[in-house]
């Protein structure tokens, strides 16, 4: 059987780019058991509610949704429990330090597997107010606005 490459995305939270100020990111490995990796292999998990707490110099996963696996027997997992990231000890001592600062929180970003191993990319991230949040969503919409623009002008040029 071949093995595995590139990335295969499962789940994003794609709110947390709309609720926070990205600071930092990390790619870390995730402890899962085997019932867990079958349901992520489906393309089933959800990332909406998810952080990250670092308690005794471990990161812990907490709130990600991984359903049951459907074949799964007596040995299923809990769909909610909390999972432990794979990280370096500097890079677990950076992140406690930043999250203990007002307003920091780590938060997953992408849920994938990268050559067949179950990674999560996570980020240290500062809460936005109500305010930036509008102004995030104006320059989108600028942005989308012009690109049409562009693009409309050049293909007006090419008839």
């Amino acid at each position: 059987m071949a093995k595995e490459t590139g990335r295969k995305l499962i789940a994003q939270n794609k709110k947390a780019r709309h609720d926070y100020h990205i600071l930092d990111t990390y790619e870390c490995g995730l402890v899962l058991w085997g019932t867990e990796v079958k349901s992520l292999r489906q393309g089933k998990a959800s990332l909406a509610d998810g952080f990250v707490h670092i308690d005794g110099h471990e990161a812990w996963l907490h709130n990600v949704h991984v359903p049951e696996y459907t074949q799964g027997t007596w040995t299923n997992h809990s769909a909610r429990r909390k999972r432990k990231l794979l990280l370096h000890r500097v890079e677990i001592d950076k992140l406690e330090a930043k999250s203990q600062e007002s307003g920091h929180t780590i938060v997953p970003l992408a849920l994938y597997f990268k050559d067949g191993r179950a990674k999560v990319e996570i980020a240290l991230a500062k809460g936005k107010k109500e305010y930036d949040k509008r102004q995030t969503l104006r320059e989108q919409q600028d942005r989308r606005e012009t690109d049409r623009a562009v693009s409309a002008a050049r293909r007006r040029q090419r008839a």
